[in-house]
């Protein structure tokens, strides 16, 4: 009954142009506002209050590793339950219904790739954070080179089990325990690796990026890993009233869809944001889509509000190899006065 109820509750909000989050004296905005001013202020020094402007990333850069270890506990727990399809990760298992033909359908426009059955043949994919494999193993059965790699040892255990089942897995589907920051490192350390730098040809980081400590860290690894027009693949969550609302309180605390303390609002980010970041980390933004989710159904669906969930695809701008020369050539102006009168 309560689903059924938060059910209609969500789309009869999504149906409204405006969304009124309480029409009541009771107002989540006021909440929001209130608790993240009082969290800026209580991290500032008292003199520069008045005069400062805040900056997410300045807050998420100090790390240098995108791994929160209070995170990295959280999944450790719940290892062993990626692949029951009726546990906490329910919700993942159906976003597949939108995220496989999501990144299927944007790499195909990038590449131009037309191979019957397996339409990402010849692709190599890196799926950071992929936890038990519930999308890795969907990329590689479309015929994708995928490597998985999640900070969490026992969930790459539970993914390579898992694979080994399939014989099809047995030369596209790859995982490792290892962080995204080490993977980019190698080939600058030397390692012997095959990955490393420029090697792949599409970055996926599904509700991931909302568990991260260090974004700017993240978009710079990604960068780093992906070849000149590679592909980023980006699904998270919207920092709203609305989505702490209906990702927090009420599927956390009410329904239960996800386990109770799995998501820290504090860590959301918006589209805006996430595309300034990228873009300062040479990206290109190529498309951002809303997602809802629906607990009665237990499926997901496309929606023009990107208010709680959306998807994003960004390329790695390809760099312009006459820039140089002519940048090179408007620093001398003399030298081209001289070659015109000659």
């Amino acid at each position: 009954m309560n689903a059924t109820k938060f059910g209609r509750l969500m789309f009869g909000m999504y149906s409204r142009k405006t969304v009124a989050v309480a029409r009541s004296g009771f107002s989540w905005t006021a909440v929001c506002r209130q608790r993240t001013l009082w969290q800026q202020r209580s991290a500032l020094p008292l003199e520069t209050h008045k005069h400062t402007v805040p900056c997410y990333t300045s807050a998420r850069s100090a790390s240098q590793t995108t791994v929160d270890p209070d995170e990295l506990r959280r999944f450790q727990s719940l290892a062993s339950k990626w692949w029951d399809e009726r546990g906490e990760f329910a919700a993942l298992h159906s976003m597949n219904d939108l995220r496989v033909p999501f990144i299927r359908d944007n790499l195909l426009n990038v590449h131009r790739v037309r191979r019957p059955g397996k339409p990402l043949g010849g692709l190599r994919i890196l799926d950071v954070g992929c936890g038990g494999g519930l999308l890795t193993e969907p990329l590689g059965r479309l015929g994708a080179d995928v490597l998985g790699i999640d900070p969490v040892g026992d969930s790459i255990g539970t993914a390579q089990v898992h694979s080994s089942r399939d014989p099809d897995f047995r030369d596209r589907v790859r995982y490792r325990a290892c962080t995204l920051e080490e993977l980019s490192a190698e080939e600058e350390e030397g390692g012997e690796e095959e990955e490393g730098a420029g090697r792949f040809d599409a970055v996926v980081a599904s509700e991931v990026v909302e568990h991260l400590a260090d974004l700017e860290t993240f978009a710079s690894c990604c960068s780093r890993v992906l070849k000149p027009g590679g592909s980023l693949f980006i699904t998270t969550i919207n920092k709203t009233n609305l989505s702490y609302t209906m990702g927090i309180v009420a599927a956390e605390q009410l329904l239960r869809i996800v386990p109770s303390g799995t998501h820290d609002w504090e860590k959301f980010i918006s589209p805006v944001e996430l595309e300034r970041l990228l873009e300062s980390n040479g990206f290109s933004v190529q498309s951002v889509q809303g997602m809802l989710y629906n607990p009665v159904s237990g499926g997901w669906c496309w929606v023009n509000s990107t208010a709680i969930n959306y998807a994003l695809h960004a390329v790695k701008v390809t760099p312009d190899p006459h820039a140089d020369q002519a940048e090179e050539s408007s620093s001398h102006p003399e030298d081209q006065s001289a070659a015109t009168h000659s």
